[in-house]
């Protein structure tokens, strides 16, 4: 059985849709990732689509080029060819599809996001609004507004913030069905550009899905919970009509936790220098994610086939 009903997505996504594979190079490339990219190219196969690569790299404290060298080996090594942002290019220099390269872009967007009086300084770290909130570190916790009408100059050593529009956004996962979420319930006042000068996640990734022309949003579950604040924000930035989205499963550890890049027994590096071919490790990754009934050898050129019952 194939893994999605292709023949109803069809009629809903483009003829020709751009997806995009979308690594943060803070560590190796794990099982996780492999999942993500089976998904990826697979169902951007059997739709007829594209895959565009573009490097994540918008917290500048954690990612390095190690990592981003690693992870364009390890997606060679495994027969996962782009048809956007060639590997290549990213080897050259400065690219348009790596985020560290294109923080004029990100500058301007806030500048006009300024022009609509919504955007506002912020001293709050997150452990003190965790705090503040009773809510556990590292778990997202509603941002209260302390700030909002505080006055504080946008400089440097402040984040930046932006109140986003009351109300909820409706959208429908290709893969889970219509959703609703309620943003300014969930994580109130969306962060941009955090206190050490860092742009987020939230911003770049809805500029970057925007400039680049991405149209179907392929990630894992654990991602789910910021889409509707991404079409918010996208709305503002000028996107009438949001990308379509699919959530597929995440790889969990025996303590149903999913895996990191950590997890060093589940790291591509690690099972190529062990001996492992390209082919058992898509196959280990498929079946993890539920996409094979048992392990078994894949092929990059057979992904497209796991989401395809024709």
């Amino acid at each position: 059985m194939p893994a999605l009903d292709l023949a109803a997505l069809r009629g809903r996504v483009p003829s020709d849709p751009l997806t995009r594979f979308a690594p943060s190079p803070t560590g190796y490339l794990h099982l996780g990732h492999v999942a993500n990219a089976i998904w990826v190219w697979g169902v951007a196969g059997a739709l007829g689509g594209r895959v565009l690569l573009r490097m994540e790299d918008h917290d500048r404290g954690r990612c390095r080029a190690g990592y981003e060298r690693a992870a364009l080996e390890d997606l060679e090594w495994l027969g996962l060819v782009p048809d956007v942002g060639p590997p290549g290019e990213l080897r050259r220099g400065a690219s348009p599809y790596r985020q560290s390269d294109c923080g004029e872009i990100y500058a301007a967007t806030l500048d006009r996001l300024r022009e609509c009086e919504r955007v506002y300084a912020c001293d709050c770290s997150r452990r003190d609004i965790a705090l503040e909130a009773g809510d556990p570190f590292n778990q997202e916790t509603r941002y209260p507004g302390r700030c909002r009408d505080r006055g504080l100059p946008q400089q440097d050593g402040v984040g930046v913030r932006v109140v986003l529009p009351e109300g909820g956004e409706t959208f429908t996962d290709l893969r889970l069905g219509e959703m609703t979420q309620s943003p300014e319930r969930q994580c109130g006042d969306l962060l941009l550009r955090d206190r050490m000068g860092n742009w987020t996640y939230q911003l770049s990734v809805v500029v970057d899905d925007l400039r680049h022309g991405v149209d179907l949003v392929i990630r894992g579950e654990d991602l789910l919970s910021s889409t509707g604040r991404q079409i918010m924000l996208g709305r503002m930035l000028g996107r009438e009509r949001p990308p379509l989205f699919l959530h597929h499963p995440l790889i969990r550890n025996e303590r149903g936790a999913k895996l990191s890049k950590s997890s060093g027994d589940t790291g591509v590096r690690k099972l190529r220098a062990a001996g492992a071919t390209p082919e058992a490790v898509l196959g280990d990754a498929a079946w993890r994610t539920g996409l094979l009934d048992r392990p078994r050898p894949l092929a990059a050129g057979e992904l497209a086939a796991l989401f395809d019952g024709r």
